[in-house]
């Protein structure tokens, strides 16, 4: 399926998921199996984050379980690629990390490490 990337945010929601409701149905199954740290405010949910904000978060999180499985291998990964796979204080640092951010750092040192070689 094609996403039309001028589509604005809504319009992208109801072409990929039909109804806000069910991309936050595809968040909640894509947050079990250890790829998303909850720090949601229970009182209002994930109903009330912007549509931009959830597709951002959707890519992330598919993009992460089809690459690595877990936060826990995407944390490995940037341990191994920084060579501090051993130090177990940097990677209680990186356990506090949102996926998105974890996400970030991994593409910036994985380009990083490719510029280098």
């Amino acid at each position: 399926m094609t996403v039309n990337m001028m589509a604005t945010p809504l319009q992208q929601v109801k072409e990929r998921f039909e109804t806000k409701g069910a991309l936050v149905k595809a968040l909640e199954s894509l947050s079990k199996g250890g790829l998303w740290i909850d720090r949601l405010n229970e009182d209002k949910g994930l109903g009330r984050v912007s549509n931009a904000k959830l597709l951002h978060l959707h890519s992330v999180l598919e993009t992460v379980k089809a690459r690595f499985g877990k936060r826990d291998s995407l944390i490995d990964e940037i341990l191994t690629l920084e060579k501090r796979s051993k130090d177990k204080d940097y990677r209680t640092r990186f356990e506090a990390w949102s996926t998105p951010r974890l996400w970030d750092h991994f593409k910036a040192l994985e380009k990083r490490v490719r510029a280098a070689s």
